[in-house]
């Protein structure tokens, strides 16, 4: 059907979708490319449909409108389309920018998904269920949570052969490992994990991630309640158990709040992990919570956080562009539009509830796929029971997440600045506005279409948040006693990450990372007319020039600056000074301010807001520890916090390493050597590869297809084990992979060597051999990727093994001969990921 649909459409090359959306984005290369290569409609096999954005807002608003056919009073294509358009107003995020009208790709338009048990349950029937649904939603684009405090405590009894529990710790690396192994378009899936303070073994998961290499697939939070942090305040005991609140638990564990929590600063200042979500606060708050006892009592939260959900339950996104609302922006008139927004927010909130229809015809599809599969009915249960579940709560609760980006520019273009008392007053003022508008839109899509099916509003009648909504707006809240209303909940404030680049704003609540960085690019110093501006240390040259935030050059236009003029470093800062953007970057804002802009943001917000603060790297731990118990009186809902540079260099190895002035590799190979399993996907092959570890350094890389006859197979819970070197009676040596299985008996897939294409074996060893001689993994990645092939199989390999190895690289380390694709600078390693830490652009490979 699929390649059917391809052929009636018109096809674009890369060159020609590239080249027109560089006229639609004004020449700004970066939001080209994103949007060619993340969002552009394009099948398997690579083909292009959609020339810019217009032909995908289109796409959009051809669907949306066919769901509003459906109701009464419907908006026309053209009328969501012009909303849609240029990313000006409202902007749909990845998940439903992607999915809507794409009949190529059998995927969810859920950006999140929380899972869990309808009850108590810490079999390892039930982690194993949990570990399939998560892959399964994963596969399907979407983000997971799940919260591991109904796990037992480590050394409570058991009743099989292992007598005693292991506790929370190897499950965390066995959700980390499933999320590592699936692909996402190019980028691996994405997980929260998150446990309650009262848990026994909470201790034990805020350090998991400390150790080198660990659970390094999953975002980690821990869920704290107000007794912890009145205890913390008070320098108090607090009691731990299992179950977690329990009124007649099974485990009890008296400990020094503050000594717990000294460990969870001390770990978010040299890491920026665990995250806090204050679960209290969340609880309380929650308009769905009222309904807990039908299914939507809310157990963790989406991996960003700003989606506190009850297991099966999803949400979609959607930001309105604020800056878009500012008239005469950067003038003495500038001027909030709050009239168009209103108009805005109601058809914003509309849009979320149409694409929850478009949602459920996806869901429809995903099942019809599922059973047309030739798998065993047994194997495709979980499968098909997850997405019916999914299905319902979509369809009974019709949860909505509308929310806002360009808040930073925003503020700016309105002449305040990001932090100031002015600026949040405003700021919540617009929140308020936002969440009064989306919920009276809600009311009137109950009074058209109907309310959800168990909306009740005794339940509801003294949620906080829903008795500020009452006193904001006495005439909405008794028009929602009459008809009730369509979304069980309604917003949230996300990061809109790389739809802020199309934007061109800054993104979500965020202030400016930098309004002026500079971009270098490689010349020919020999050429006529290139100016050479930085040699780098191998003796490249480049030319360096100015990239102003887009928002900024619109505000230096505004004041008569020209935006084509060479500046030094003088004349910059002397431009910023001058600027709204002046001491009110990420990096700039008062810390203190910005949880507390937070928190009274967060009252207008029914979900949560995802937002980190970002400290300079001289910070103290108490300052951090201050931020969080700011953050809890302020009535945040979570908090990260990240000190630059605190991922870098600064985790230790689950082996004492030497200094490298005293590390050697040696020279004749160990016997026996400690062995990791990377699993990933390249293309739609899975392949596997076992690195042979030295003291915790790779020292040699055995890689291959995973599935093929010839290849290995393994059990997915094998993430690590030994090489075992043997020599035959002819003296023939082979390498063999030791595990052990769950029940503790040792298992051994023989001859490493030979169980892969040969090819591939003999480049092995080259690229083994560089690894023994001590060679940076940095570097030894970099080698590799000038290798060159002819055959588009050993590429292929060639690219799987750089993505095993990026594992190994410390973070921090800076990748040589590679720079942001966005401004030209270094760009360092962050957990196998390509960070630069001048403008904040990522690159997963």
């Amino acid at each position: 059907m699929n390649e059917q649909v391809a052929t009636k459409k018109k096809t674009y090359t890369q060159e020609e979708a590239f080249k027109s959306s560089l006229d639609y984005f004004k020449g700004d290369e970066l939001a080209a490319r994103v949007w060619v290569n993340k969002y552009a409609l394009k099948d398997s096999f690579g083909n292009i449909f959609e020339k810019n954005p217009n032909d995908m807002h289109r796409r959009l608003a051809k669907e949306i409108s066919r769901i509003e056919k459906t109701y009464a009073n419907p908006l026309t294509e053209d009328e969501i389309f012009e909303v849609l358009r240029d990313f000006k107003y409202i902007v749909p995020q990845g998940g439903p920018m992607t999915g809507i009208g794409n009949d190529f790709q059998i995927a969810s338009l859920s950006n999140c998904f929380v899972i869990g048990h309808d009850g108590p349950s810490d079999s390892y029937g039930g982690v194993m269920k949990i570990d399939q649904e998560q892959v399964q939603l994963m596969k399907r684009r979407g983000g997971v949570g799940h919260d591991l405090s109904h796990i037992r405590p480590k050394g409570s009894p058991v009743k099989n052969s292992a007598l005693t529990s292991t506790g929370i710790v190897p499950f965390m690396e066995r959700y980390s490992n499933s999320t590592r192994e699936v692909a996402q378009d190019g980028r691996r899936g994405a997980l929260m994990l998150s446990v309650s303070i009262n848990h026994p073994d909470s201790e034990s998961f805020i350090d998991a991630k400390m150790t080198e290499g660990k659970v390094t697939g999953a975002n980690v939070s821990v869920k704290i309640d107000d007794a912890f942090m009145q205890a913390v305040v008070e320098d108090k005991s607090y009691v731990q158990s299992y179950p977690v609140y329990s009124e007649n638990p099974k485990n009890v564990k008296e400990i020094n709040a503050r000594q717990l929590w000294n460990k969870i600063v001390h770990n978010a200042w040299k890491s920026a992990e665990p995250g806090i979500l204050f679960w209290d606060t969340i609880i309380r708050e929650s308009v769905p919570d009222c309904y807990a006892d039908l299914g939507y009592r809310t157990v963790s939260t989406n991996p960003c956080g700003e989606i506190p959900l009850c297991p099966y339950d999803s949400c979609r996104l959607l930001a309105i562009n604020l800056y878009s609302y500012v008239l005469d922006p950067f003038t003495d008139k500038a001027r909030f539009d709050f009239e168009l927004f209103k108009t805005h927010v109601a058809i914003a909130q509309r849009i979320m509830d149409d694409i929850i229809d478009l949602e459920l015809e996806k869901i429809d599809t995903i099942l019809d796929k599922i059973d047309a599969d030739p798998e065993d009915e047994e194997i495709k249960g979980v499968e098909i029971r997850l997405w019916q579940k999914i299905r319902r709560k979509a369809k009974e609760g019709r949860r909505t997440g509308v929310g806002i980006t360009a808040e930073g520019d925003m503020l700016a273009a309105l002449g305040y600045r990001y932090g100031s008392e002015e600026a949040t007053d405003f700021a919540v003022k617009i929140q308020k506005t936002l969440a009064v508008e989306a919920y009276r839109s809600s009311v009137h899509l109950a009074k058209d279409r109907g309310s959800f099916k168990i909306f009740d509003a005794k339940r509801e009648e003294n949620n906080p948040y829903i008795l500020r909504l009452k006193e904001a707006d006495p005439e909405m809240y008794e028009e929602m006693l009459r008809y009730g209303r369509r979304n069980i909940a309604c917003l949230t404030i996300a990061p809109t990450g790389t739809t802020s680049l199309m934007t061109q704003t800054t993104s979500g609540i965020e202030p400016v990372f930098m309004p002026v960085y500079k971009r270098r690019r490689k010349v020919n110093p020999g050429d006529q007319n290139v100016r050479v501006d930085f040699v780098d240390e191998s003796g490249d040259s480049y030319e360096e020039f100015i990239v102003f935030h887009h928002k900024f050059a619109e505000w230096m236009k505004v004041k008569g600056f020209d935006i084509n003029k060479h500046y030094s470093d003088e004349e910059i800062d002397e431009l910023v000074a001058k600027s709204p953007y002046y001491k009110a970057t990420s990096n700039d804002i008062d810390w203190v301010a910005k949880v507390r802009m937070q928190g009274m943001i967060q009252k207008w917000v029914d979900h949560s807001i995802s937002v980190t603060v970002n400290l300079p790297s001289d910070v103290t731990e108490e300052l951090v520890g201050q931020l969080y118990v700011e953050a809890w009186k302020s009535g945040c809902k979570g908090c990260t916090v990240y000190r630059d540079g605190s991922r870098a260099g600064v985790l230790i190895s689950a082996k004492e390493k030497k200094g490298p002035e005293q590390f050697s590799m040696p020279s004749k190979r160990p016997m026996e050597l400690d062995a990791e399993v990377v699993r990933f996907q390249n293309n739609k092959e899975k392949w596997i590869a076992f690195v042979g570890l030295y003291q915790g350094r790779p020292y040699e890389i055995f890689t291959g297809i995973a599935d093929d006859e010839e290849g290995i197979m393994l059990p997915k819970s094998v993430v690590s084990g030994k090489i075992v070197k043997h020599y035959d009676e002819e003296g023939n040596s082979r390498y063999d992979f030791q595990f052990s299985n769950k029940r503790g008996f040792k298992t051994t897939v023989e001859g490493l060597s030979y169980k892969f294409n040969k090819e591939y074996w003999n480049y092995a060893k080259l690229i083994s051999g560089v690894l023994r001689y001590g060679m940076p993994i940095h570097q030894i990645i970099g080698l590799i990727g000038t290798m060159e092939f002819d055959s588009e199989n050993i590429n292929t390999w060639k690219n799987g093994v750089e993505r095993a190895l990026k594992k190994y690289v410390p973070d921090g380390t800076e990748a040589a001969g590679e720079v942001c694709e966005n401004c030209g600078s270094p760009v360092v390693y962050q957990e196998g990921c390509l960070i630069c830490k001048t403008c904040g652009t990522s690159k997963c490979g």
